[in-house]
């Protein structure tokens, strides 16, 4: 989604953008061929590199090459890196998305393409983007290059994720919770970094000192078909209060009607959901994971991971205040992401970044 947010606000007047998956075309690839962008797929199957895809690659990088090629994750640095070698030394900006390399939560192919990377790093790349602080921390260790490195953290948009108390009127009429009721929110994947089981043992702690609170949870896999989460939330004795409804298209509505937004995630890289909550004017309560403190700033809580009763004491401490509080916490939240995280200032970054690395093939073939 990043990807596709850089693109639908880049200056396609002076940058001519293409696009290339490495599997099929998918969802957000198809978003992307909405704002007129071309959108191609190699077709590869999950699962170790197939060396035939890098010389498919390198031969359609060959037949139209770019000035410079951006590549997103792991295996799209290693693949794309190789093929830009093969197709005549294009630069090559990587991309990497985490933060964390936790065997136990991570697939042996993606550890596998991460240290491939590592070992390759100082003759592939031109550049190597982290999305956060953490990010880069964690890679220098793993041995990529680190005077590659740099950070662009990810962008919002602040017309798109903005205060909207119509949202928090429509979502509790359609959630079945009073006009005055309040609402804290986790909006993520069910995935074990993102430590849902945190959130639901924090909600249970919360609900013995102030009962009636709602839980709204979304994205996929959070859902009443999932019988891992449900045993929590039942165990827990909040079911009626937690409200699961699975992937959305109506995020910035769903995020605008909270009161409270939270991050119970054990690892993170740049989590998009709390600087969503922030442009929406919510104060968030997030886990110290990745660079969520530094997103947050001062306009919210940060506590420790895996800490439920941490994590529902830093909710209580927010709830305590009258709304005027947190509307004021919220509207300080709104103005730390625009002044440091809005979309154009960090699609800037990638414009100066791209035109660098072009610069580079240029002084190349003199």
């Amino acid at each position: 989604m990043m990807l596709y947010k850089i693109i639908s606000d880049i200056d396609r007047a002076a940058v001519a953008v293409e696009v290339i998956s490495l599997l099929n075309i998918g969802a957000v690839g198809r978003k992307i061929q909405d704002l007129g962008v071309p959108v191609h797929a190699l077709g590869m199957r999950r699962g170790v590199p197939n060396p035939l895809y890098i010389l498919r690659l390198a031969r359609r990088l060959r037949e139209d090459p770019p000035n410079c090629i951006q590549t997103w994750m792991y295996h799209a640095d290693l693949i794309g890196g190789l093929a830009a070698k093969l197709a005549g030394s294009i630069p090559v900006t990587w991309g990497i998305r985490h933060s964390n390399l936790d065997p136990q939560g991570t697939k042996r192919t993606t550890l596998w393409a991460a240290k491939a990377c590592a070992r390759l790093s100082r003759r592939l790349p031109a550049r190597i983007v982290c999305c956060s602080e953490a990010s880069r921390r964690v890679h220098t260790e793993l041995g990529y290059a680190a005077d590659k490195m740099v950070v662009i953290p990810n962008g919002f948009d602040l017309a798109v994720f903005k205060p909207d108390p119509k949202a928090r009127l429509d979502v509790r009429q359609e959630l079945g919770i009073p006009e005055e009721g309040l609402l804290i929110g986790l909006i993520g994947r069910f995935a074990p970094q993102k430590d849902h089981y945190n959130f639901v043992c924090a909600a249970a702690h919360l609900n013995a000192c102030l009962p009636n609170i709602h839980f709204l949870l979304c994205g996929a896999g959070v859902t009443r078909e999932n019988p891992e989460l449900i045993k929590w939330i039942s165990d827990a004795g909040i079911l009626s209060q937690c409200h699961l409804l699975g992937e959305r298209e109506d995020m910035p509505r769903l995020t605008a009607s909270l009161d409270i937004a939270t991050s119970s995630s054990y690892s993170e890289g740049f989590p998009n959901v709390i600087g969503e909550a922030m442009a929406c004017g919510v104060p968030c309560v997030v886990t110290d994971a990745g660079d969520s403190a530094l997103i947050a700033g001062k306009t919210g809580k940060v506590v420790p991971p895996k800490d439920p009763r941490a994590l529902s004491e830093g909710w209580l401490e927010l709830l305590k205040m009258n709304a005027e509080g947190r509307k004021r916490l919220g509207w300080a939240a709104r103005q730390r992401i625009e002044e440091h995280f809005s979309l154009p200032s960090i699609v800037n970054k990638y414009n100066a970044l791209y035109k660098e690395v072009a610069g580079m093939k240029i002084i190349g073939q003199r």
